[in-house]
């Protein structure tokens, strides 16, 4: 990738049967309350635990039930970037690289062998992996599924409206050429020095499908995953929000110590929690205060709790509204908006105040940057500083169900409005299921929205490339102004704000290409300060990772980075 930003650079493609010029299109972004909807939308009751009813067995067979706050309306991690999808999609694909359990170090995947020296990354992949479709595992498959990915010119590309928008900024923007050397042998040649490159290879979306099966279904993998994970897909029950595995006995890993594992969808916490306690649900997410207490309080759960590494925010949509396009009014929001009363009284704790895009726990995070004080004073003065002292209003659009960054959307939104009533700003709030939430902020319709972001990999440029840089061409960026339009050919809609600060860009792009730690470092420093003054998002919140699990499972290892790790788990 060029220093100018260039989403959509030139491409080559190398296969054992030649090369063939290529660029790349996308479409996507990612990211719940305490005790709000289900991901329908309906109200949560009986329904939910007659759906945990149906996942009961005839007791011959040892069943994990898993359960969260919204379904997976996708099984292809192409398709999306919601961290609900990864959690199902992480049990039936491999990547090359993966992470250690629990940790952020890197570790053999299907790939034994890797290796990253200026440009170019060599690869030696296992042997003897099949596909749950009975496929060998080759280098091809990799190939196919990348260029699937970002190669519009490929026969088998998934699609602009498809793919996601992890294709580029995962592989797409990186990769200048793959050269196979045989079944097991990869060297791939990238565009530029790029340090998260190998931890890229690790991340969810950079999963290897079959190429038998990408010939087959086309999108309709969909529905028809075919991995070489430790589970395959049993049954996809999109109508009750079901999604039962079952163990893939030639695994070339660990292999499952459950026979099958179910996904069950309860968008109410405390129902979830509840439904924990009672034993019919063995491990859940997505907890907010109340529910934290009620599996603290279970005699035969337990609550498990790390430090996570993840964001929670509000961006402004500066294409959208005219009025946060001016810097005083983004301060002047951060001012009045009570983020400590946020943490502590609705997160109940779970979490602390946000000051900057990276995490404390991430290389380049600023411990110099305090978080925004609430001051409706300040709020004031910068608002009629700015031409709005009489106030303004707009739409807050917020999701429905629990997440882990805000496990209560709702009532945060109901906070939010309320503080920046204090100062004359009048808030909407535009509630919506997970799935449509992220389709409607992806095409930039909201003024402003929740959103948040769990990291993929732990490297710095996860958040500050991926989130705030507009990835467009230079053409794209018009002189005088730092936001672009969601329209703009290349543009990167995981920046929900639409923010393009020029010096920010540049400092992003040279973190991204030196190896040197100590200069990243200094480098993610600045632009975190930046970041922090400009104020382009309300920085909420940087929150633990929660999960209730049930006394009688054992093994479960909770993660900040990738899995959850099911097939390490065993039930007692």
């Amino acid at each position: 990738m060029s220093q100018d930003g260039n989403n959509v650079p030139r491409r080559r493609f190398l296969t054992a049967a030649g090369t063939a010029a290529a660029t790349a299109a996308l479409a996507g972004c990612s990211g719940g309350g305490e005790d709000t909807t289900t991901e329908s939308g309906e109200t949560t009751g009986e329904g939910e635990t007659d759906q945990t009813e149906q996942t009961e067995d005839d007791g011959s067979a040892q069943v994990l039930r898993y359960g969260r706050g919204s379904h997976s309306p996708t099984l292809d991690f192409q398709n999306s970037t919601s961290g609900e999808v990864a959690k199902v999609t992480e049990q039936l694909y491999d990547t090359l690289i993966n992470f250690e359990p629990g940790q952020s170090t890197l570790t053999q995947g299907l790939a034994t062998e890797y290796s990253l020296e200026g440009q170019s990354a060599s690869i030696t992949l296992r042997e003897g992996v099949t596909f749950h479709n009975g496929e060998e595992f080759t280098a091809e498959d990799f190939v196919a599924t990348y260029r699937r990915f970002v190669d519009s010119d490929y026969e088998y590309y998934a699609g602009d409206d498809y793919v996601s928008a992890y294709g580029p900024f995962t592989l797409g923007s990186w990769i200048d050429e793959i050269q196979v050397d045989g079944d097991y042998s990869m060297t791939i040649q990238l565009t530029q020095s790029y340090a998260p490159f190998l931890r890229n290879l690790a991340m969810f979306a950079a999963a290897v499908h079959s190429l038998a099966a990408i010939e087959e279904y086309g999108t309709d993998l969909s529905s028809n995953p075919v991995g070489t994970g430790p589970f395959q897909l049993s049954n996809l029950d999109d109508a009750n929000e079901l999604i039962r595995l079952e163990a893939n006995p030639d695994y070339w890993g660990e292999v499952p110590k459950v026979d099958e594992v179910v996904f069950v969808t309860i968008g109410q916490n405390s129902t979830r929690a509840q439904s924990l306690a009672s034993g019919e649900l063995d491990i859940i997410d997505g907890l907010g205060a109340q529910s934290s207490v009620q599996v603290e309080n279970a005699s035969n759960a337990s609550l498990v709790r790390t430090e996570g590494i993840n964001i929670g925010y509000m961006a402004f949509n500066m294409a959208s509204r005219e009025e946060f396009r001016d810097r005083r009014v983004r301060q002047a929001v951060s001012h009045a908006i009570n983020t400590e009363a946020i943490v502590n009284e609705i997160y109940s704790g779970f979490a602390t105040q946000a000051s900057q895009p990276l995490p404390p726990n991430v290389l380049g995070h600023n411990d110099d940057i305090d978080p925004y004080p609430y001051d409706p004073e300040e709020a004031q003065r910068l608002l009629e500083e700015a031409g709005y002292g009489d106030g303004f209003s707009f739409e807050l659009a917020t999701f429905q169900n629990p997440r882990g960054y805000n496990p209560s959307p709702i009532q945060t939104a109901e906070t939010v409005a309320s503080n920046l009533g204090d100062v004359g700003i009048e808030v909407d709030i535009n509630q919506q299921s997970f799935g449509p939430f992220l389709e409607y902020t992806a095409q930039g319709r909201h003024d402003a929205c929740f959103l948040g972001w769990y990291t993929d990999n732990a490297d710095p440029d996860n958040f500050m490339y991926v989130l705030l840089h507009p990835q467009v061409e230079e053409g794209e960026l018009t002189e005088g102004q730092d936001w672009v339009s969601f329209e703009a050919e290349g543009y990167n809609t995981s920046n929900r704000s639409a923010w393009a600060n020029r010096e920010y860009m540049d400092l992003v792009e040279q973190g991204q290409s030196t190896y040197d730690e100590a200069e990243r470092e200094s480098l993610y420093n600045e632009a975190n300060q930046i970041a922090h003054d400009e104020a382009p998002w309300v920085y909420l919140d940087y929150a633990d990772e929660l999960r209730g699990v049930s006394n009688r499972v054992s093994g479960f290892q909770i993660a900040a980075i990738s899995g959850p790790y099911l097939n390490l788990v065993s039930l007692n």
